[in-house]
């Protein structure tokens, strides 16, 4: 087969940042056979970055080499039992995936709706959100080995899935490429609302028994208004991890912070708040340039107009030091630089 390669392309629409670089090829995959094809004509020897919707990157520079955009589309499903194996293709997006679920009744994912991102990447950063994650319903994915030019399924226990890690991060770090996961959903919900405003939401639209579309909206409803809408403002959701620190760590803070938000982690770890720090150091709605921190949660850094990567990189940094200074812990970027 004949490979398009585009040449000399703009990333800016490829980037929920909406950062102005470009690269000097990119490659739309719609099937495994285009990634045979690319490992064929030894693509994969050279400098290559492999792309979802680009919400988890910040380009500060112009990316020499190939970009590889996964656009494969596609949903199947077979039931067993009380339990559903949906397998969806890696270029589907995150939150359709959502609502394709909930539509059929299947669930398991709702407290993630409106995650951006696609299906491709939410084994790689194990993605999570409102006391759900991704570990927690994924069963196995195909991806392709870079390196051997062969397709791998990986088990879940074969991805060392931890809070927003896994092996596809660590271990194999761009020698693979994920192209669909199969997640086991239940026919029966499990709902969940324990964790943040969900409960608070709930009261106020007088819902006492809600069903999964309904968290799924009310998840919803508090990411649009604690998050810019990347279309408008660029950024790329959060973009630092919540520190998980340990019990001497959490016992210091506390004596200094009695009301240090925190939520309790295996192995007698917490987890903190990372807005919350930022905020505390008094970065809530400031510019810093083209750049800035979002007014109502400061976990998120955005491109107030034609920021460069570097400025909202220079923002992470000073960001880091504030926090560290503060409270002696260090934060690390949620979000990919390149």
């Amino acid at each position: 087969m004949k490979l398009n390669i585009q040449s000399n392309i703009s990333l800016k629409p490829f980037n929920t940042f909406g950062i102005e670089e470009k690269t000097n090829f990119l490659i739309e995959v719609n099937d495994n056979e285009t990634l045979t094809e690319i490992f064929k004509q030894g693509i994969f020897k050279e400098n290559f970055f492999v792309l979802g919707a680009g919400s988890n990157i910040l380009f500060t520079k112009p990316f020499e080499g190939y970009i590889i955009r996964m656009a494969s589309k596609g949903i199947q499903s077979k039931i067993e039992s009380d339990h559903v194996y949906v397998t969806a293709k890696a270029g589907e997006v995150w939150n359709d995936f959502v609502w394709h679920c909930i539509e059929h009744n299947y669930a398991g994912i709702e407290n993630m709706a409106l995650i951006p991102g696609t299906v491709g990447a939410s084994p790689v950063q194990n993605i999570g959100a409102y006391g759900t994650e991704l570990m927690y319903v994924f069963h196995e994915c195909e991806a392709f080995d870079t390196t051997l030019g062969t397709f791998k399924t990986f088990k879940k226990e074969d991805c060392n899935f931890s809070y927003r890690d896994s092996i596809f991060k660590t271990e194999h770090k761009g020698r693979f490429i994920i192209t669909e996961v199969s997640y086991k959903l239940s026919l029966t919900p499990n709902i969940n609302t324990s964790y943040g405003a969900i409960e608070t939401e709930l009261i106020k639209e007088n819902i006492a028994h809600p069903t999964i579309a309904d968290i799924a909206t009310v998840v919803s409803k508090i990411r649009v208004e604690k998050l810019p809408d990347p279309s408008t403002v660029g950024n790329a959701g959060s973009f630092f991890k919540n520190p998980v620190i340990s019990a001497d760590n959490f016992e210091r803070l506390t004596a200094l912070y009695p009301t240090i938000p925190h939520y309790p982690m295996p192995d007698q770890q917490t987890k903190l708040a990372a807005g919350w720090l930022i905020e505390q150091c008094g970065w809530k709605g400031k510019e810093y340039g083209q750049a800035g921190v979002w007014k109502n949660q400061a976990l998120v850094l955005i491109n107030r107009q034609n920021a460069t990567g570097q400025e909202i990189y220079d923002l992470s940094v000073q960001i880091i030091k504030d926090v560290q200074d503060k409270f002696g812990i260090i934060l690390e970027r949620e979000v990919n630089l390149l």
